[in-house]
């Protein structure tokens, strides 16, 4: 599975609450907040200045390694 810029944070928080700390590290407090269930990875960093690749990378990296 690869977490792509157009997927829905609330999906990608639902395939493994081990990502929290991914998100909260990068800036994103609010992920209990009503957009997160509606807002893509790509609209979240844009409205919060965040570098999508980054976390792109972070996120694509837990999922390799729980997957191995």
């Amino acid at each position: 599975m690869k977490i792509t810029k157009d997927m829905i944070i609330a999906d990608v928080l639902n395939m493994n609450r081990g990502t929290v700390p991914i998100f909260m590290q990068n800036g994103l407090h609010c992920l209990g907040c009503v957009m997160a269930s509606g807002e893509t990875i790509e609209e979240a960093c844009m409205v919060h200045g965040m570098d999508c690749e980054l976390l792109l990378d972070e996120l694509n990296e837990f999922f390799e390694k729980n997957e191995a």
